[in-house]
């Protein structure tokens, strides 16, 4: 699997995304960010576990 972020940048994206007002909802993350979520899911056994990782929820 090709991964483009390391773990601390996939904290640093979705906290990012959520400052700038953006939907962390699976769905829209994954058609919107793919090569964050591809990220997110390597690192983390979920999309949620990774926007609890983040504490921006």
């Amino acid at each position: 699997m090709d991964v483009k972020f390391t773990s601390k940048e996939v904290i640093t994206q979705i906290k990012k995304l959520h400052n700038e007002g953006n939907s962390l909802r699976k769905k829209e993350v994954k058609q919107y960010y793919p090569d964050l979520m591809r990220s997110a899911l390597h690192y983390y056994p979920s999309w949620q576990h990774a926007v609890d990782e983040s504490k921006v929820s």
